[in-house]
């Protein structure tokens, strides 16, 4: 679905943030059909990106990695 969503998880080097917010904020763009969201829709839309963010870092944080990549 997100093909231009680059994968964060590089074996056990961590993904920077920006990366993360950035891959939420594609994520959001897609699902809702909009690259940048009216004015009267920008609150949800920065908060479905935050939330998203904060769900990616959750998972690699909780990811345990073993073996080769």
């Amino acid at each position: 679905m997100c093909r231009s969503i680059k994968r964060l998880r590089e074996g056990a080097t961590p993904a920077p943030r920006e990366e993360i917010e950035a891959a939420a904020l594609q994520y959001v763009r897609k699902i809702s059909g909009f690259a940048k969201p009216a004015s009267h829709n920008e609150s949800v839309f920065e908060i479905a990106v935050a939330e998203i963010a904060e769900a990616s870092q959750q998972l690699l944080d909780g990811l345990e990695v073993k073996g080769a990549f």
